[in-house]
């Protein structure tokens, strides 16, 4: 990954979660309080699904808003992004004892938020932030390998929508996705794309871009899958 991609993925990872409004999470949702509640309130198969349920678990999607674990086909549970301690609890019982940071503002890059970061297996990185962002987001998701390894020893396969895995190449999608959910992020000599996979935590903010989960690409194979990520992010934080 050359130095720029890297900067980039400092600089636009993070940016989104910075400098939101109240009015971004509620635009378009319901205004009575209880349903609001109900709305961000996370998955409770996620805090209950049981250790041997677990264990049978091969593949994990990373979603705009949430990760879900599924067992070929079938949903084991979905962990809401808005939840960090369930979260990291689902993923330590998962995948066992992560590497573990410490970050102050901006120790990760510019815009990246104070809080606590956790590695499995070099392959999955969450940040818990140490306040939720004001769009709801109390995680930062990276996908930086195509699989990982269970704490029982099995092999969990990881990706992004439409089942997109670090590795793949995306020629066909950069060059399909409307120009106003990618973005270049190389040069004519060493290209590379921010593409968005799928949208999601919407903010009517003058230019916070598309908030989403996207693929970051060195030419058109994919190094990286996150969320959030907004692309076409111009304002600052």
């Amino acid at each position: 990954m050359t130095a720029r991609i890297s900067l980039a993925l400092g600089a636009a990872t993070l940016a989104v979660l910075v400098g939101a409004t109240a009015a971004d999470l509620s635009s378009g949702g319901p205004t009575d309080g209880r349903a609001v509640a109900a709305e961000l309130a996370p998955d409770p198969s996620a805090a209950h699904v049981s250790n041997a349920k677990l264990k049978r678990v091969d593949g994990l999607e990373l979603d705009s808003e949430s990760i879900t674990l599924r067992r070929g086909d079938r949903t084991v549970a979905v962990a809401s992004m808005r939840n960090g301690d369930e979260t990291v609890a689902l993923f330590d019982r998962l995948f066992g004892t992560p590497s573990r940071t410490q970050t102050a503002e901006g120790d990760g890059g510019r815009c990246f938020p104070a809080g606590v970061t956790y590695t499995w297996g070099g392959a999955l990185r969450v940040a818990a932030l140490a306040s939720p962002s004001e769009l709801g987001n109390a995680l930062e998701v990276r996908i930086l390998r195509a699989d990982v390894r269970a704490r029982t020893g099995g092999v969990v396969e990881l990706s992004g929508p439409d089942g997109v895995q670090v590795g793949d190449d995306l020629e066909d999608v950069i060059t399909d996705t409307p120009t106003g959910d990618r973005e270049s992020l190389g040069s004519d000599d060493a290209p590379a794309w921010q593409v968005l996979l799928a949208e999601g935590w919407p903010s009517d903010r003058k230019g916070a871009g598309t908030n989403g989960v996207s693929a970051l690409t060195d030419d058109t194979t994919v190094t990286v899958i996150g969320s959030p990520m907004p692309v076409n992010a111009a304002r600052s934080c």
